[in-house]
């Protein structure tokens, strides 16, 4: 028994022994929680400056974007063809997802060995090699003249410009093919596939096979958002956020990064962490100087690095009595498979001893549990650096979500992880203990990343479909230039059909002489009220102005209109706005002052002088009864006298679109337009009084309010109407009436059309509709005012105009994009015209004060000016 107790203290003594001599030989592969910490903080330097636009060039880690923007909802279905180049086998796989009330996946694959002279001869020879392995699995399996989406599993840096497309940046591992470095691999597949004659496949994504593994654990768990691969090579992705890729259009949604991890410390910053072991490693492999994190950490070089341990102890007498075998001079004899078995809890030294003896060595009790700890030491560190860079991502990850703790999966896939006995408790606990904000699930691909290709081909079979959908829509969207001129010239004639006597009545946009006609000379002094009917707000103004200096002061207030009145009656309405007046006067302390008034009145008027306006019909969902076809200067005096409170002179009646050409006219005197993109759309400008038949006189200029919201009321433009223009006008309180109006408001409409959730993966083609429905609207715009100083032009016999026009309107005020359309439609089909367009800071209320202004200086003026 004593005997028993002998050896057990003398075998732990010498266990401590080797053990104490192998951490003293590996100091500097040991890491401490500082280091590790430390890492995962230079980790997440290298992310952030491989998504900046700038900075990405001389990144070592390329986070490259996959385009693979969404994980699988379930909806998938149909069959695809998935193929996996990039380890030691190809692989291809038949892939059936169906739904039938649940996710459920079919799979078949046959494995094909990846001979040296293939993977490191030429770059045609191996794609033509691919494309016959591919042959002979649908061959095997009965599928040849059957048509199949393709997913390819590239395990290789690619830059990607699309899912279906990616440029190799360098080849990894033992994969050494001429050619194809700096080409697009999906073309080379191809290309290939094509001699086959009996093949019809449509390649739809090239996957990272990281991006794979994440996309594989995701079908099975949502919460899966990292892939990470610990192999033959290794790498990890994650789901990041478009508005941190520089790299990539959009800020909506998320986008798969492929990190390509393995390059880290390419650039230097893992040198102090680097032994001298991976230097000699690095020195003798395919790359050097590249993929240096990778080579500390993946299953293609563990087996090496152990045996350039052992190797350098043995030299130093530390082992097998300073005996060393030509087999531990052969580089690659000891594999990352022997390094797990070694490992092993139970079998590990017996195992040991059998795999140093294979190599030509006798070792002793001793040797074997100092080569099982070098062995334990190169894995721990290979965990340990895959840790810090994953609790880098994770960290990152519970940032962009701004949440205090993170709950997530990483699907995990590789032979490393896989077959080694200890190395994925030790990468959970390290991660757990580098990021405890964070709740982490590890899930391992079953599938591998083959099934992930498949699944992310199913998402873009999808997404594809749904795309070809909105693309359709869409076009009904997008205008020609042939059909851009086309609206400008029917607008054109539109114009000259309003201003003439025979065809005004039948004209649609019914050009409507202001009474208007002169613009503001810098004279103009008083106090003036200004009142702004137009929408459900209404605006009373006092507007001071100085002469000489062009100096304009404004007090206002601003009084809802609810909408029982905005649908009442006449009388009604018009008692709510002497009630807004009366409150204001009271306000600024004015009651019984005499105030020349304009009344900016936003709604199609004939007048017969300036201070008279008959409606001609409401719009913007005002339906007040007993106004159409009365003078609404009448209505608000028979309401101001109703009050008999107050003296005031109703001097002019305004649409406001002239108020805005006035606001702008008072500082630019060149503006002689005005124009409105807001709720509603219209134009003004001055018109030669020769060419307004409906008026007497021939000298001079008077401004015409062309209400060209009407315009196409007459079907002349309905090539361009889509049903989403039909059904809006249908459901409009005026059917039939300025349908070619079109705000952003009618974005949520056509998107239930179209019968979209609002998820990420919308949210791009959210601001594609956007874009296009208001690209539409600018442009239309700009036809449409092209007309006019064309016109201008024309009238006053120029060979070039230079013209300003007034802006005022919420949509070319707030739309990021309106204002530079419309400007450059009107470039485009006016190149004679230099028109200038000047935004009104103040509105239209500032402009029936100058207009009335400028009305009282010409009733004042002598008669013979």
């Amino acid at each position: 028994m004593f005997a028993v107790h002998l050896m057990a203290f003398y075998f732990t003594k010498l266990k401590e022994d080797q053990i104490k001599k192998v951490d003293r030989f590996l100091y500097h592969m040991r890491l401490s929680d500082e280091t590790l910490l430390d890492i995962m903080t230079r980790f997440q330097a290298e992310m952030q400056k491989g998504l900046g636009k700038d900075t990405n060039p001389t990144a070592s880690v390329k986070m490259l974007p996959t385009f693979v923007r969404a994980i699988p909802d379930g909806s998938e279905n149909g069959e695809f063809l998935s193929l996996d180049l990039g380890g030691s086998k190809f692989r291809v796989l038949k892939v059936q997802v169906s739904e039938e009330g649940k996710q459920k996946v079919q799979m078949e694959s046959q494995f094909y060995p990846t001979p040296n002279e293939i993977i490191q001869g030429n770059g045609s020879e191996l794609f033509v090699y691919v494309a016959d392995c591919v042959a002979d699995f649908m061959k095997t399996k009965g599928l040849k003249n059957k048509k199949f989406p393709l997913g390819l599993t590239f395990s290789f840096p690619c830059r990607q410009t699309k899912l279906e497309e990616g440029v190799l940046l360098s080849w990894t591992k033992k994969f050494k093919a001429r050619g194809v470095q700096d080409t697009d691999v999906v073309n080379c597949l191809t290309k290939a596939l094509k001699k086959h004659k009996d093949i019809d496949v449509d390649i739809l994504a090239l996957v990272n096979d990281t991006v794979g593994t994440m996309m594989t654990c995701a079908y099975d768990d949502p919460y899966c958002e990292v892939g990470v691969i610990i192999g033959t090579g290794t790498n990890a992705c994650y789901m990041e956020d478009m508005s941190n890729i520089d790299l990539v259009e959009g800020d909506e949604g998320r986008m798969c990064i492929n990190t390509e991890w393995g390059a880290f410390g390419d650039d230097g910053a893992l040198e102090d962490i680097r032994t001298e072991f991976d230097l000699d490693l690095d020195l003798g492999s395919l790359n050097p100087g590249k993929q240096l994190f990778e080579k500390m950490i993946s299953g293609l070089y563990l087996g090496e690095l152990v045996r350039l341990v052992l190797l350098k102890m043995a030299k130093a007498g530390l082992l097998f009595g300073g005996k060393i075998s030509s087999t531990l001079h052969t580089k690659g004899k000891i594999e990352t498979r022997h390094v797990a078995a070694m490992e092993k809890y139970k079998e590990g030294l017996a195992n040991t001893r059998e795999i140093l003896t294979d190599l030509g060595l006798e070792p002793s009790e001793a040797d074997c549990i100092a080569v099982q700890h070098v062995c334990t030491i190169v894995s721990f560190r290979s965990a340990n650096l895959c840790a810090a860079a994953l609790a880098a991502i994770l960290t990152r990850l519970r940032e962009n979500k701004k949440l205090p703790r993170l709950r997530t999966t990483v699907g995990v896939d590789g032979t490393l992880y896989k077959i080694h006995p200890q190395y994925p408790k030790r990468l959970h606990k390290v991660v757990r203990k580098l990021v405890p904000n964070c709740d982490v699930r590890f899930l391992l691909s079953e599938s591998g990343s083959t099934k992930g290709a498949a699944m992310v081909t199913a998402v873009a079979s999808r997404v594809q479909a749904k795309r070809k959908q909105i693309d359709r829509v869409l076009a009904l969207f997008r205008l020609t230039q042939e059909q851009l001129v086309g609206v400008q010239d029917k607008m054109r004639a539109e114009l000259e059909y309003g201003l003439k006597r025979d065809t005004h009545p039948l004209a649609t946009v019914k050009m409507l002489p202001t009474y208007v006609c002169g613009m503001p000379d810098g004279t103009e002094k008083g106090k003036f009220l200004a009142l702004d009917l137009g929408g459900t707000n209404f605006r009373v103004l006092l507007v001071k102005v100085r002469s000489g200096r062009r100096s304009v002061r404004m007090y206002h207030k601003i009084f809802a209109v609810p909408l029982e009145v905005m649908q009442g009656t006449g009388e009604e309405l018009f008692d709510h706005i002497v009630q807004c007046i009366a409150d204001f006067l009271d306000y600024m302390g004015l009651k019984g002052a005499p105030l020349p008034l304009g009344f900016t009145f936003s709604f199609p008027c004939r007048q017969t002088s300036i201070d008279k306006g008959t409606l001609i019909e409401w719009t913007k969902g005002f339906k007040a009864t007993d106004c159409e076809g009365e003078d609404m200067v009448d209505m608000l005096r028979e309401a101001i006298k109703r009050r008999n409170e107050f003296d005031l002179d109703i001097v002019a009646v305004v649409n406001d679109t002239v108020g805005t050409m006035m606001t702008c006219g008072y500082e630019d005197p060149n503006c002689e337009i005005g124009l409105i993109a807001g709720t509603g759309s219209n134009a003004c400008y001055m018109e030669e009084m020769r060419n307004i038949e409906l008026v007497e006189g021939d000298k001079g200029l008077m401004c015409i309010n062309t209400e060209w919201g009407g315009f196409g009321d007459n079907g002349c433009i309905n090539d361009i109407r889509t049903q989403y223009d039909k059904e809006v006008d249908e459901g409009s309180l005026n059917p039939g009436k300025q349908s070619d109006r079109l705000a952003l408001l009618q974005v949520r409409r056509i998107l239930q059309q179209l019968g979209l959730d609002s998820t990420c993966e919308d949210s791009i083609v959210v601001k594609e509709v956007c874009g296009a429905v208001s690209r539409r609207a600018a442009q239309l715009c700009g036809a449409g005012m092209a007309a006019i100083v064309e016109k201008k032009r024309e009238d006053q016999g120029l060979e070039h105009l230079k013209i300003t026009v007034g802006v005022d309107g919420t949509l070319y005020k707030l739309h990021p994009h309106f204002s530079w359309i419309l400007q450059e439609t009107v470039k485009e089909l006016a190149p004679r015209c230099d028109v200038t367009f000047m935004l009104s800071e103040d509105g239209s209320g500032k402009g029936a004060a100058l207009i009335t202004a400028v009305a009282k200086r010409l009733q004042q003026a002598p008669k013979g000016k």
